[in-house]
């Protein structure tokens, strides 16, 4: 079992928003692309990627799950789109979708695999999902990006997506499991060079306490947990001011 197999934890270091993309745009576009790319298509994978494939499948099911079946005329923004899977099943259901993700080889292979019935209603860019000049949107989703940060950071982020969301934002983030404390510990241990990025688990009470102050005039709604063999994962929905008085 390799590192990227296990999706064993490194550590990197907490030196903010900015230099932590940096460190994820050259894992997903130099180490681990050919793995993603991969993971993102019907190709062949391991045993222990397929099931974070169908964890992967089940949480982008249920986040889409989340959002109205009629998606026409709404504008989607997909916050770390890589491929552009999620894009374009919310595409399928009539939304204009913008996905913008840290990886430039993963954006172009995303643009590369859009079928032709969506692909006048799809623009994925390489860039930052808190860049304000991607604009407003209806709904903005966020799968498995936030895990990454700490919980004052994801508090953060949401403060700033959550401007922008006129209905709701749905993220995730990894959850305060033991399985992922113990992979975090254990990561350290690896040399730097062999590391892939850090997943940091989060408590969801914690990270719900810092929601509350970064987003006050919001509303949390539905949670739910993904646990798929080497995948885990947790998503929030944060009804944005317009929803929340409803």
């Amino acid at each position: 079992m390799n590192d990227a197999d296990a999706l064993l934890i490194g550590n990197l270091p907490s030196d903010g928003w900015q230099a932590k993309r940096a460190r994820l745009t050259d894992y997903f576009d130099r180490t681990a692309f050919d793995a993603w790319a991969a993971m993102t298509s019907d190709a062949p994978v391991s045993k222990i990627r397929a099931t974070v494939r169908a964890g992967r499948t089940e949480m982008r099911d249920t986040l889409l799950s989340w959002l109205p079946a009629d998606l026409t005329g709404r504008r989607i923004l997909d916050a770390g789109c890589g491929t552009g899977m999620l894009a374009i099943e919310a595409a399928l259901r009539g939304a204009t979708v913008v996905g913008v993700d840290v990886s430039p080889q993963l954006v172009a292979t995303g643009m590369e695999r859009l079928p032709a019935a969506v692909r006048d209603r799809i623009t994925l860019v390489a860039g930052d999902m808190l860049d304000p000049a991607l604009g407003e949107f209806d709904h903005i989703v966020s799968m498995d990006v936030l895990i990454h940060y700490e919980a004052d950071e994801i508090a953060a982020a949401t403060a700033k997506l959550a401007s922008r969301a006129r209905h709701s934002l749905i993220f995730t983030f990894a959850p305060g499991t033991p399985l992922l404390r113990t992979a975090r510990a254990v990561g350290r241990l690896f040399p730097r060079s062999d590391r892939s990025p850090t997943i940091i688990p989060v408590s969801h009470g914690h990270l719900k306490a810092y929601l509350t102050r970064a987003v006050p005039h919001t509303r949390l709604g539905r949670d739910t947990r993904v646990n798929r063999g080497f995948y885990i994962s947790h998503a929030q929905e944060v009804l944005t001011a317009k929803d929340s008085q409803q």
